[in-house]
Protein backbone atom coordinates (compact mmCIF):
# COMPACT_ATOMS: atom_id res chain seq x y z
CA UNK A 1 0.00 0.00 0.00
CA UNK A 2 2.99 2.15 0.74
CA UNK A 3 4.47 2.42 -2.79
CA UNK A 4 0.31 3.34 -4.19
CA UNK A 5 -0.13 5.90 -1.55
CA UNK A 6 3.21 7.42 -2.59
CA UNK A 7 2.13 7.48 -6.61
CA UNK A 8 -0.78 9.48 -5.30
CA UNK A 9 0.91 11.81 -3.67
CA UNK A 10 3.22 11.81 -6.86
CA UNK A 11 -0.04 12.38 -8.55
CA UNK A 12 -0.80 15.35 -6.38
CA UNK A 13 2.45 17.72 -6.66
CA UNK A 14 2.68 16.49 -10.65
CA UNK A 15 -0.94 16.88 -12.01
CA UNK A 16 -2.10 19.66 -10.39
CA UNK A 17 0.73 21.57 -9.31
CA UNK A 18 3.18 21.06 -12.24
CA UNK A 19 0.95 20.62 -14.80
CA UNK A 20 -1.80 22.82 -13.88
CA UNK A 21 -4.56 20.05 -14.14
CA UNK A 22 -7.47 20.51 -11.35
CA UNK A 23 -9.65 18.10 -12.65
CA UNK A 24 -7.04 15.62 -10.86
CA UNK A 25 -7.84 16.66 -7.79
CA UNK A 26 -11.46 14.75 -7.96
CA UNK A 27 -9.04 11.68 -8.19
CA UNK A 28 -6.79 12.42 -5.54
CA UNK A 29 -8.43 14.49 -2.81
CA UNK A 30 -11.20 12.95 -0.52
CA UNK A 31 -14.11 15.17 -0.32
CA UNK A 32 -13.39 15.99 2.85
CA UNK A 33 -9.70 16.99 2.24
CA UNK A 34 -7.98 19.71 4.77
CA UNK A 35 -4.74 21.44 4.26
CA UNK A 36 -2.39 23.04 6.47
CA UNK A 37 -0.04 25.55 5.28
CA UNK A 38 1.45 29.03 6.08
CA UNK A 39 -0.07 30.87 3.74
CA UNK A 40 -3.87 29.85 4.70
CA UNK A 41 -3.95 30.14 8.15
CA UNK A 42 -7.56 29.29 8.69
CA UNK A 43 -6.66 26.27 6.49
CA UNK A 44 -8.26 24.56 3.44
CA UNK A 45 -11.25 22.39 3.75
CA UNK A 46 -12.94 20.52 1.27
CA UNK A 47 -12.23 19.22 -2.56
CA UNK A 48 -13.25 23.12 -4.05
CA UNK A 49 -10.82 24.64 -1.67
CA UNK A 50 -8.04 22.70 -2.36
CA UNK A 51 -8.77 23.14 -6.53
CA UNK A 52 -8.65 26.91 -5.56
CA UNK A 53 -5.52 27.18 -3.59
CA UNK A 54 -4.04 25.20 -6.26
CA UNK A 55 -5.14 27.94 -8.83
CA UNK A 56 -4.21 30.66 -6.86
CA UNK A 57 -0.58 29.51 -7.14
CA UNK A 58 -0.97 28.07 -10.93
CA UNK A 59 -1.92 31.60 -11.48
CA UNK A 60 0.38 33.38 -9.60
CA UNK A 61 3.17 31.19 -11.29
CA UNK A 62 1.93 29.79 -14.48
CA UNK A 63 5.28 28.10 -15.34
CA UNK A 64 5.55 26.47 -11.73
CA UNK A 65 7.32 23.45 -11.82
CA UNK A 66 7.47 21.19 -8.71
CA UNK A 67 10.50 18.35 -8.48
CA UNK A 68 10.13 15.71 -5.70
CA UNK A 69 13.14 15.38 -4.47
CA UNK A 70 12.73 12.72 -1.82
CA UNK A 71 9.61 10.64 -0.75
CA UNK A 72 8.75 7.91 1.81
CA UNK A 73 6.24 5.61 3.20
CA UNK A 74 5.63 7.00 6.82
CA UNK A 75 4.03 4.95 9.86
CA UNK A 76 0.68 4.01 9.07
CA UNK A 77 -1.51 5.82 5.57
CA UNK A 78 1.56 8.72 5.64
CA UNK A 79 3.71 9.98 3.01
CA UNK A 80 6.44 12.49 3.72
CA UNK A 81 7.43 14.19 0.39
CA UNK A 82 10.46 16.83 0.68
CA UNK A 83 10.15 18.59 -2.58
CA UNK A 84 11.48 21.98 -4.83
CA UNK A 85 9.30 24.06 -6.79
CA UNK A 86 10.46 26.84 -9.04
CA UNK A 87 8.40 29.63 -11.09
CA UNK A 88 7.98 33.29 -12.49
CA UNK A 89 5.96 35.58 -10.28
CA UNK A 90 3.27 36.48 -13.54
CA UNK A 91 0.16 36.34 -11.28
CA UNK A 92 -1.38 38.02 -8.09
CA UNK A 93 0.00 35.95 -5.41
CA UNK A 94 -1.85 36.61 -1.80
CA UNK A 95 -2.55 40.64 -3.37
CA UNK A 96 0.76 41.02 -4.33
CA UNK A 97 0.99 42.33 -8.05
CA UNK A 98 3.20 40.23 -10.47
CA UNK A 99 6.98 41.28 -10.51
CA UNK A 100 8.61 38.72 -13.41
CA UNK A 101 10.74 37.38 -10.54
CA UNK A 102 12.00 34.29 -10.88
CA UNK A 103 11.60 32.02 -7.14
CA UNK A 104 12.82 28.91 -5.92
CA UNK A 105 11.41 27.31 -2.56
CA UNK A 106 11.93 24.12 -1.03
CA UNK A 107 9.00 22.22 1.24
CA UNK A 108 7.96 19.13 2.95
CA UNK A 109 4.62 18.09 3.72
CA UNK A 110 2.92 15.22 4.93
CA UNK A 111 0.16 13.75 3.60
CA UNK A 112 -2.43 11.13 5.41
CA UNK A 113 -4.48 9.06 2.75
CA UNK A 114 -7.68 6.78 3.12
CA UNK A 115 -8.92 4.76 0.69
CA UNK A 116 -6.65 5.61 -2.05
CA UNK A 117 -7.44 9.14 -1.54
CA UNK A 118 -5.13 12.08 0.30
CA UNK A 119 -7.42 13.29 3.77
CA UNK A 120 -5.04 15.51 5.00
CA UNK A 121 -1.86 17.67 4.21
CA UNK A 122 0.51 19.37 6.37
CA UNK A 123 2.90 21.03 4.42
CA UNK A 124 5.92 23.64 5.51
CA UNK A 125 7.87 25.67 2.88
CA UNK A 126 9.76 28.87 3.09
CA UNK A 127 7.51 31.27 2.64
CA UNK A 128 9.13 33.95 3.78
CA UNK A 129 12.16 33.17 0.78
CA UNK A 130 9.26 33.51 -1.46
CA UNK A 131 7.93 36.56 -0.62
CA UNK A 132 11.58 38.24 -0.06
CA UNK A 133 12.21 36.13 -3.67
CA UNK A 134 9.33 38.37 -5.26
CA UNK A 135 10.11 41.87 -3.16
CA UNK A 136 6.83 41.83 -0.47
CA UNK A 137 9.54 41.66 2.39
CA UNK A 138 12.95 42.88 1.88
CA UNK A 139 15.91 40.90 1.89
CA UNK A 140 17.87 40.93 5.16
CA UNK A 141 20.79 42.76 3.55
CA UNK A 142 18.17 45.56 2.36
CA UNK A 143 16.48 46.04 5.62
CA UNK A 144 18.15 48.89 7.40
CA UNK A 145 16.00 51.84 8.14
CA UNK A 146 16.48 54.97 9.43
CA UNK A 147 18.00 54.67 13.06
CA UNK A 148 18.48 50.84 11.94
CA UNK A 149 21.76 48.82 13.31
CA UNK A 150 24.21 48.06 10.39
CA UNK A 151 26.03 44.87 10.42
CA UNK A 152 29.31 46.99 10.74
CA UNK A 153 27.89 48.92 13.65
CA UNK A 154 27.22 45.46 15.22
CA UNK A 155 30.78 43.95 14.25
CA UNK A 156 32.11 47.55 15.97
CA UNK A 157 34.10 47.93 12.66
CA UNK A 158 32.68 51.54 11.58
CA UNK A 159 34.16 53.19 14.78
CA UNK A 160 37.22 55.06 14.54
CA UNK A 161 38.63 53.48 17.94
CA UNK A 162 40.14 50.31 18.35
CA UNK A 163 38.27 47.84 19.76
CA UNK A 164 39.33 46.80 23.34
CA UNK A 165 42.13 44.58 23.49
CA UNK A 166 43.13 42.27 26.30
CA UNK A 167 40.74 39.36 28.30
CA UNK A 168 41.04 35.87 27.36
CA UNK A 169 43.24 34.30 23.73
CA UNK A 170 41.24 31.72 21.84
CA UNK A 171 43.98 29.54 23.09
CA UNK A 172 43.33 29.55 26.79
CA UNK A 173 39.44 29.31 26.16
CA UNK A 174 40.61 25.65 24.05
CA UNK A 175 43.20 25.13 27.04
CA UNK A 176 45.30 24.50 23.93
Amino acid sequence: MSEENKAIVRREFEEIFTQGNLDAADEIYASNYVGHEATTPEGIHGLQAAKQFASVYRSAFPDLQVTIEDQSAAEGEKVVTRWTARGTHQGELLGIAPTGAQVRITGITISRLAEGKVVEDWTNFDALGMMQQIGAIPQPSTALHEGGISPQEISGRTHPERPPEGGVSPEEISGG
